[in-house]
């Protein structure tokens, strides 16, 4: 057990040693210096006296009974608790020998008897400066490596703590990328990932002359309609339920992507031949029209694909993907769930399309249209009643271009709301000059035909009315040509915007009578002006004199509703002859003119033509 010193500043020195006198010399010298001196006679004392206080330092006497100096100081250094204190010897031997043998068994220093006093506070007071030296530097020890085990402690934590970050990154790393790469609804690959995995089909194909692969296109027929109908969280069960389906028919190899909506892209990987990839179409088309039972509805869809081949001429890989979309969209045209190959004939019509819609949009703003008028004649009088308003698009490059060459494309972009707009102001600005004319009726009307997309705009009538006050004609010489389209879209809407028109004595003309659904079933329930009988119809009667095919049945219906009745398409004075004896009321085509100028309707109604 070892005690506290009561003065801790004081160095605390044993003096060993058989001679009282010596101790009692040494004892007196050492504390006149300030020094905490203890005394012991022997080894048993010296090591109570250890054990009570550590010493700073031992003095310590070779030459004692039973026990000498050397071999206390081995037991001393042999005893982890007292191995560093720091030991000198006291002899009156001076012999070489005797000072070896002291240092080796672990004395620091060796003072030979008699004493000179002076010598001795020097050797007390160098060692234990060193002494002091040694304890600071084992305290700096110790605690600079308690603070290393703290610090490594600290960064064993640290390290914890960051694998474990580090492998949350990693994990949320690769859930980030799924997300990236991954369509969120199905979980299959994403338009992006396809690419990739499309510019690896196309790399493959140019380094290896055996590897060979399809690109597939599919859109979804009729989606949209069940979008709209059902909701679409029942359109995004539908989705899962295609993609699920669409896997069934694939190889592990191949990809399946989602590429956006209700499109889908497919890489079929190693085929042998472009008939690979139509068996593998026409699979997916069976699988397809099977019933798709979801939560709450059976639901029937089916899609159309565009197929190309795995071309290695390709320089990019989307250009493989734009042809597949090309060969979907005439798959589409040809009737709709179907698959077609693609063919370059198509990149270049494509081409052209893209180019004739650009040109379009650059018309409607700088409004290179022209209209030209063609006359309705009526076959009661023989004469001129009024003027159909016929669109021409003045192409810089190309010249006149015909209606049946941009309106298809008018109607897909929207770009036909200004161009039928544009139309019927022009042609009501045109009445109002022509009613102007002394020599010209006043009762003369004027047709112009309205799109569906543009009869369902809600500022239709709005716009109606701005241009007849605009133009100040009399909205009863107003006839607007509708279609079939028209009425089957929205039949509450088309009601309202029907009576509105004829509120304002405005009348409607149903243009392409024949050629539509079932147009027979909505004429009760709208009341129309006018039924256009299509061309078409008018063609049978030369082909077969003796059948008027379902022309005396159509005026028939019309009279018994109160319509009357033009006919569109006359080409012959025989054609004209039938109609009129089928109490056909009006009638247009190129027996009477083709469409022309405007500056040369006033002479051509002057010439006072009779028919």
């Amino acid at each position: 057990m070892y005690y506290k010193r009561l003065d801790p500043d004081k160095k605390d020195i044993l003096l060993i040693d058989d001679t009282p006198e010596n101790l009692r010399v040494l004892s007196f010298i050492l504390k006149t210096e300030g020094y905490n001196v203890r005394k012991a006679l022997n080894w048993q004392m010296a090591m109570t006296a250890c054990q009570i206080v550590l010493p700073d330092l031992i003095l310590l006497d070779i030459m004692m009974p039973d026990v000498d100096g050397y071999e206390v100081c081995r037991r001393l250094k042999s005893s982890d608790i007292t191995a560093e204190i720091p030991v000198i010897f006291l002899s009156s031997l001076d012999d070489i020998f005797d000072k070896v043998k002291a240092f080796k068994v672990g004395g620091v220093d060796y003072i030979s008897k008699p004493f000179d006093f002076q010598e001795v506070l020097v050797r007390v007071q160098n060692q234990l400066v060193l002494r002091t030296a040694q304890v600071e530097i084992l305290k700096l020890k110790n605690e600079l490596e308690e603070r290393v085990k703290q610090r490594t402690c600290e960064l064993e934590k640290t390290l914890q703590i960051l694998q474990k970050e580090i492998a949350s990154r990693k994990q949320m790393q690769g859930e980030l990328l799924k997300m990236v790469l991954h369509d969120s609804l199905t979980g299959l690959p994403n338009r992006f990932l396809f690419s990739q995995r499309l510019e690896t089909s196309l790399n493959l194909s140019k380094q290896e002359s055996n590897y060979q692969f399809a690109v597939l296109f599919l859109d979804c027929d009729r989606f949209k309609i069940v979008n709209d109908s059902l909701g679409h969280l029942v359109g995004d069960e539908l989705l899962v339920a295609i993609s699920q389906r669409l896997q069934i028919c694939l190889k592990e190899s191949d990809t399946l992507a989602r590429l956006g909506g209700d499109e889908f892209g497919i890489i079929l990987d190693k085929l042998p031949d472009i008939n690979a990839a139509i068996q593998v179409s026409e699979r997916i088309l069976e699988k397809l029209s099977l019933s798709f039972k979801l939560s709450r509805y059976e639901v029937f869809i089916n899609a159309s694909i565009g197929i190309n081949w795995g071309n290695k001429e390709y320089e990019k890989p989307e250009y493989l993907l734009r042809d597949a979309d090309t060969a979907m969209y005439h798959a589409k045209a040809l009737g709709r769930a179907r698959y077609h190959v693609f063919d370059p004939i198509m990149y270049q019509e494509a081409i052209q399309l893209l180019d004739l819609e650009n040109d379009l949009r650059r018309a409607v703003e700088q409004q290179e249209f022209v209209v030209y008028y063609q006359p309705i004649i009526s076959l009661i009088t023989g004469k001129v009643s009024g003027f159909e308003a016929l669109v021409r698009w003045k192409h810089p490059v190309r010249g006149l271009i015909f209606p049946i060459e941009f309106i298809p494309i008018a109607e897909e972009t929207g770009l036909i709301n200004a161009i039928d707009k544009w139309v019927l102001r022009s042609a009501c600005h045109q009445l109002r000059i022509w009613q102007d004319y002394p020599t010209i009726p006043k009762n003369l009307t004027i047709s112009a035909n309205l799109s569906a997309r543009l009869f369902s705009q809600p500022n239709l009538i709005v716009e109606i009315d701005q241009i007849i006050q605009e133009t100040k004609i009399n909205s009863a010489s107003l006839q607007l040509e509708i279609t079939e389209s028209v009425i089957m879209e929205n039949t509450h809407t088309v009601k309202t915007v029907i009576q509105q028109l004829k509120d304002r004595k405005i009348k409607l003309i149903m243009d392409d009578f024949g050629t539509g659904y079932s147009s027979l079933s909505y004429l009760h329930n709208f009341p129309l002006n006018t039924l256009k009988i299509d061309k078409s119809f008018v063609k049978i009667m030369d082909k077969n004199p003796e059948n008027m095919g379902l022309l005396p049945a159509i005026i028939g219906i019309a009279k018994s509703m109160g319509m009357t009745v033009v006919a569109e398409g006359v080409e012959t004075r025989e054609q004209l002859e039938k109609l009129r004896s089928l109490n056909c009321d009006f009638a247009q085509g190129y027996l009477f003119s083709r469409a022309m100028e405007p500056e040369l309707v006033v002479d051509f109604l002057n010439a006072d033509p009779q028919w």
